[in-house]
């Protein structure tokens, strides 16, 4: 055909041709080139050497944590309020002004400590990471399915990532390890009371919850600031936990449930939906409160602070290529878009440099080139180079002899404020102190009162589980914590662990093999072949 015909001379004349990197077709990919049909090959298999050389570099480094995902593309529609209030009363932010707004997001539910490919059903906190397209570029809300975490000072973040990691020994997790250090670190035991409860094991992606977990701040176009959380509350798929042992059994037969679940809902129509709630608070210290409303250990009290909608997500699209889409997807907790910011929490700017640091190291220099990652709006910078570049980004009619500002000479302006900029006033010390209420152990405490029969009872039994092969000095620091919390709560722990010592001592437990000795006393036998 010629270009008349809409093909190029010498293009394949079938759109299915395969062809390398480079565009040239393939005729023959069974058979690489060598000296006669037996070989030696020869140096000159320039598909081969291709081919193979791509396929040697197809795995980037999995991220440390959040690395087993699944992901979808989605709308948010905005419904210009915040509760009955306009939205503008408290934040500029463009996408929430009027009622209908839709902007394109993309989400990545994860597991957060374990593999890539580990089981969908372990126990672990979920992330749920979404990327608004916004008129004014992007913002990323990153976040788990609950509500709070393990720890409020950076600094100790990857301590507890290695803690709760393989041993770098045995390259198995270990409960001992785990509990080694959050039995060190009594501000962990609201989430541990989370984590080992149902809520451990959502049912799926779909019918779990979602948080921005850290504080956040709302700026209006007076420059402005109320602190703000935000939670994202499934509409008509409701919520769904599992205990262990339903787990134990999905994942004999399928670990990974939940990525499939999420897929083929959308495949078949059936859009999951979430209501993007706020909570507002007055961006001062709150000294009535019993704790620092900072602090990423707590829930703020609804009766005080009711969750207010915003929005509403629907996701209703699959990714075409998990790589290049889920696998490549890069989030922030620094991109943030006009009348959005940060608040004074440590963890939150702990995050906001960690995160955009790791996505440089792991995907490349360029990453937000890459079309998951790129904003929908015009993108003109003074930045270029590095791995991977796909094109400069310059503005139309800029100077392209000009990467810098200010400058004379056609170069990049910089844009009109949109509203007053919020100036926050600081009077204090330059410290290394905790906050002044940890108040460690009174929600904790309420959280295990709220919990149903069952919910209890399934962390009594799972936290007894996971500590039996611990220390006891250990165990006597998580019961001295539950029992601050509640006293039934510290009671039913040391109760089940006194239980579980005593089986050991009359012989229960070692006729209980582990599982590698169960598998060598079970295994069938084999003749060599």
């Amino acid at each position: 055909m010629n270009e008349q015909n809409g093909k190029k001379p010498g293009a394949p004349s079938n759109e299915q041709t395969l062809t390398n990197r480079q565009g040239h077709p393939i005729t023959d990919n069974q058979n690489i080139r060598t000296v006669g049909s037996r070989g030696p090959a020869t140096l000159e298999n320039y598909h081969f050497l291709e081919k193979i050389s791509h396929f040697d570099r197809e795995r980037i480094p999995e991220r440390v944590v959040h690395a087993r995902g699944a992901g979808a593309h989605g709308v948010f529609e905005a419904y210009g309020k915040v509760g009955d209030e306009p939205v503008s009363k408290y934040t500029r932010a463009k996408l929430f002004q009027e009622p209908g707004k839709q902007t394109p997001v993309f989400v990545r539910f994860s597991s957060v400590i374990h593999g890539g490919h580990s089981p969908e059903t372990l126990r672990d906190p979920r992330g749920f990471a979404v990327k608004f397209y916004t008129e004014e570029g992007n913002w990323d809300l990153v976040g788990n399915n609950l509500k709070i975490f393990f720890i409020r000072d950076p600094l100790k973040f990857p301590d507890m990532v290695h803690a709760f990691k393989p041993d770098p020994i045995t390259n198995a997790q270990d409960m001992r390890r785990f509990f080694d250090f959050v039995s060190m670190s009594p501000e962990a035991t609201h989430m541990v009371t989370f984590v080992f409860s149902p809520w451990g094991i959502p049912a799926n992606y779909r019918q779990m919850q979602g948080s921005g977990v850290n504080t956040y701040k709302w700026v209006n176009a007076e420059g402005e600031a109320v602190l703000v959380k935000y939670h994202w509350e499934p509409l008509k798929q409701g919520i769904k936990n599992l205990t262990q042992r339903e787990a134990n059994e999905i994942q004999a037969t399928n670990f990974n449930h939940a990525t499939l679940d999420l897929y083929h809902a959308i495949e078949e129509g059936d859009y999951p939906e979430w209501e993007l709630c706020v909570q507002i608070m007055s961006d001062d210290e709150h000294p009535e409160l019993d704790f620092d409303p900072l602090d990423p250990t707590k829930l703020w009290p609804t009766d005080q602070f009711p969750f207010l909608p915003v929005g509403k997500m629907t996701l209703n699209r699959n990714p075409e290529d998990y790589f290049t889409e889920v696998e490549q997807a890069a989030f922030g907790t620094g991109v943030l878009v006009d009348g959005l910011e940060f608040s004074d929490d440590k963890l939150l700017q702990g995050r906001t440099f960690s995160y955009s640091d790791t996505q440089r190291h792991r995907v490349g220099s360029n990453y937000l080139q890459l079309p998951i990652n790129a904003p929908k709006n015009r993108v003109a910078t003074n930045q270029s180079g590095g791995q991977m570049q796909y094109k400069v980004d310059r503005a139309p009619g800029q100077n392209p002899h000009v990467n810098y500002e200010p400058s004379s000479m056609g170069g990049l302006k910089e844009a009109p404020q949109q509203g007053k900029p919020h100036e926050p006033y600081y009077d204090a010390k330059l410290v290394r102190e905790k906050i002044d209420r940890p108040n460690d152990f009174k929600q904790a405490g309420e959280t295990y009162r709220s919990f149903e029969d069952w919910e209890r009872d399934e962390l009594i039994s799972n936290l007894v589980t996971a500590l039996k092969i611990c220390n006891p000095d250990i165990q006597e620091r998580m019961v001295s914590y539950f029992s601050q919390a509640d006293a039934d709560y510290g009671r039913r722990v040391k109760e089940g662990l006194k239980q579980e010592a005593s089986g050991m001592k009359e012989g229960v437990q070692q006729n209980s093999p582990a599982a590698a000795e169960k598998a060598e006393r079970k295994g069938h036998e084999a003749d060599p072949y």
